[in-house]
């Protein structure tokens, strides 16, 4: 009976070790990705696979046209996906990959009776802290805080790279009257949060 009891009571203290150690792990992980300013160092280790297809939705508090706008990827010549909705560039990052810049691009004007319609017609609006929501196929959320609003020129593709020691998503539309040049919006990954129907549901705020 004693050696039972023993045997247990070993398990049990094995147990407690295990857990503190998963535990501190963690912590770990996610004060290592406040110190570098990039959410995703821990994320990757929580994180399911990407998810199955690259449709993802796009929401921004701040513009009332834009809640859960469909995101297509396409090349930058692709009118449906503008049509239809907005473009993610083929090419630039995703959400889910570390220090992605993810460029999406959006109608001005945009047809009316489709999800196109005056979708960005209000991104000069958009200032620094405002909130940019992006939900992938997995239905994991990914949130972003503005940072910076620029004018450039058509040609300009710099804008479209990533930009080092950031997660990012720039959103980009034609300015007004004659659309001669593009706004762009950027904002940085501030938060990531998995659905519920995933193995981890796991928030990652930034200080």
């Amino acid at each position: 009976m004693r050696t039972y009891r023993t045997r247990i009571s070993g398990l049990r203290v094995l147990g407690y070790l295990v857990a503190t150690l998963l535990v501190v792990s963690g912590l770990v992980l996610v004060g290592y990705s406040f110190l570098i300013r990039d959410p995703f160092a821990s994320a990757a280790v929580f994180a399911q696979k990407p998810p199955g297809n690259s449709t993802m939705s796009l929401t921004v508090p701040e513009m009332r046209r834009v809640d859960h706008v469909p995101v297509y990827t396409g090349g930058a010549g692709d009118k449906g996906a503008l049509h239809d909705g907005t473009l993610h560039l083929k090419r630039t990052g995703f959400p889910w990959q570390t220090g992605a810049n993810v460029y999406i691009a959006g109608h001005r004007m945009g047809f009316p009776g489709t999800k196109s319609y005056l979708v960005f017609w209000d991104l000069n609006k958009l200032e620094d802290g405002d909130k940019v929501i992006l939900t992938d196929a997995n239905g994991t959320r990914y949130t972003y805080s503005v940072f910076k609003s620029t004018i450039i020129n058509p040609d300009a593709y710099y804008i479209t790279r990533p930009v080092p020691g950031k997660s990012i998503i720039s959103l980009q539309t034609c300015t007004l009257p004659n659309y001669a040049q593009r706004l762009i919006v950027q904002a940085e990954l501030t938060a990531a949060r998995w659905s519920a129907s995933q193995h981890f549901s796991f928030l990652l705020l930034k200080c």
